[in-house]
């Protein structure tokens, strides 16, 4: 199945009105407003967010992503685990994925320090969590499809020998 053409222009820039929508859709804006009031009903848009750059913002904060191996539960799998380490505030996202790990957990805090605390205190002493792996964001280049720098290289890389 395809997804909207509302839902993919939103996620592209949220802030369009609900008359540009209809424009850019052929629908007049009560035939938005009703699909987008519909989509937030029944939770196919979870919300609205602006995507800042840290840099130019002047957050300091840290981000990591980190590798959790967990051992399935009878009859739930993952879901329960996941669900629970999600829950935690210091958690930005996380994700159920295939490979040599279970899930991928995206975690901000205000320094390395308060990040390993996360993951020493609390995310490894979960029951079900056999090990993690630590990766720390050293910078942004492109992030839901939006480029994070516009700079340009300058000519050509120098070789060095």
């Amino acid at each position: 199945m395809a997804i909207d053409p509302l839902l993919k222009l939103l996620a592209q820039k949220a802030r369009y009105t609900h008359q540009e929508l209809a424009d850019l859709l052929s629908l007049n804006e009560a035939e938005v407003a009703a699909k987008m009031a519909d989509y937030e009903a029944n939770g196919t848009i979870l919300g609205y967010q602006t995507m800042v750059n840290p840099e130019l913002a002047g957050n300091t904060n840290v981000s990591a992503f980190i590798e959790v191996k967990l051992t399935p539960e009878r009859d739930g799998g993952f879901d329960r685990v996941a669900m629970r380490i999600a829950k935690f505030d210091q958690v930005d996202a996380c994700y159920l994925m295939s490979g040599g790990y279970d899930l991928n957990v995206v975690v901000t805090g205000a320094d390395l320090l308060e990040v390993a605390r996360f993951v020493s205190e609390k995310l490894s002493t979960i029951g079900g969590v056999i090990s993690t792996a630590t990766h720390f964001k050293l910078k942004t280049y492109k992030k839901n499809g939006l480029l994070f720098s516009v700079e340009e290289p300058e000519g050509r890389l120098s070789v060095a020998p």
